[in-house]
């Protein structure tokens, strides 16, 4: 596929600054741009690679001044990353949106119905009782189990699982490997040291606009649902327990583990590793630094967490501080010790 400058500076709502008939029909890093390719530049680290750079089109910001000399036609937009992002969901709606129809061999259960414009890939299953909307792309290998819905222009990636009873809102993207609905973590201790298995009767609920990361899990309610709400973003390999709720717009990166029935407010930031035990709740707009553990509600909106067990970053980097120090005081206390 093929594009103008042009057509792209309307898209991103940019200015060309000089031919706005060139073509491109890729998309390159700046440091390894070629021509017919197009990049973008918005870490000033990266200024270098624009004046080296082959690529027929870089986006910029509108500030951006060069120093020197440049080989490649400039888009200036409000904000680079942001333009260039646009572009990047564009050309991801084009790519998918040309698989269409159904791959055979596939399993669609009679009782399920699914809108217009749908896919439907090569070994992939739908269970009974679902409700599937339009625009919707089942990737091979995907399992969709009974009585699932899921709304307009969601994807299922390939070797997603989503197991029955699970609500999916429109504008969801699910990676691959991802499992949505399985049994959460519920054993009861019995006297003899052994564990019974809890039934877990509940399900999985996520609303609009949510993205799941490849091999993420998110399990099933003990009663009720688990619940995400719209606009989560969430990484790979994350696992959310049973009756844990994440928050609107609520980021959270890679092998976090969130401990079952707790509240995470919207607007958080999850960095990758956290550690977060069950039945708390943590308040809106909260960062959460990478190997944190939490441990206890945090009702104060606005907090950034760091260090095991997290606590507030200013009384954990002058306390950091000090523990810098300690052999330095180590040392002068045994010499005080030494003294009559």
């Amino acid at each position: 596929m093929e594009f103008s400058l042009g057509q792209i500076a309307e898209l991103i709502g940019g200015k060309v600054e000089g031919d706005n008939t060139l073509k491109v029909r890729r998309l390159d890093k700046i440091q390894e741009g070629l021509p017919g390719g197009i990049s973008f530049l918005s870490n000033e680290k990266y200024e270098s690679f624009i004046y080296e750079t082959k690529a027929t089109a870089v986006i910029v910001s509108e500030n951006f001044e060069p120093n020197k000399p440049l080989s490649t036609t400039l888009i200036r937009v409000k904000n680079a990353y942001e333009g260039f992002t646009t572009l990047l969901e564009a050309y991801a709606m084009l790519v998918q949106s040309s698989k269409s129809g159904i791959e055979e061999p596939s399993f669609f259960d009679e009782t399920s119905s699914i809108g217009a414009n749908y896919y439907r890939g090569a070994f992939s299953y739908v269970g009974k009782n679902c409700i599937i909307g339009s625009s919707v792309k089942i990737y091979p290998n995907a399992f969709i189990g009974n009585n699932v819905k899921i709304g307009n222009n969601t994807v299922i990636h390939a070797g997603v699982k989503i197991y029955d009873n699970t609500q999916i809102g429109e504008n969801c993207e699910f990676h691959p490997g991802a499992v949505i609905g399985g049994d959460g973590f519920g054993f009861a201790p019995l006297p003899d040291g052994s564990f019974k298995k809890i039934p877990q009767l509940g399900n999985v609920v996520i609303e609009d606009n949510v993205s799941i990361g490849t091999n993420t899990t998110v399990d099933c309610a003990t009663m009720g649902s688990t619940l995400i709400k719209k606009g989560a973003k969430i990484d790979n390999l994350v696992q959310i327990a049973h009756n844990v709720i994440i928050g609107e717009n609520t980021v959270i990166a890679a092998q976090t583990g969130i401990s079952g029935s707790t509240e995470i407010g919207k607007n958080c930031m999850i960095a990758g590793k956290a550690g977060i035990v069950g039945h708390i709740k943590i308040a809106d707009n909260t960062t959460v630094g990478a190997n944190t553990g939490v441990s206890k509600n945090i009702t104060k909106s606005g907090q950034t967490l760091f260090g095991y067990v997290g606590y507030d970053i200013k009384d954990f980097l002058k306390s950091y501080s000090l523990f810098k120090k300690l052999p330095e005081l180590l040392d002068r206390i045994k010499e005080l010790e030494k003294k009559p």
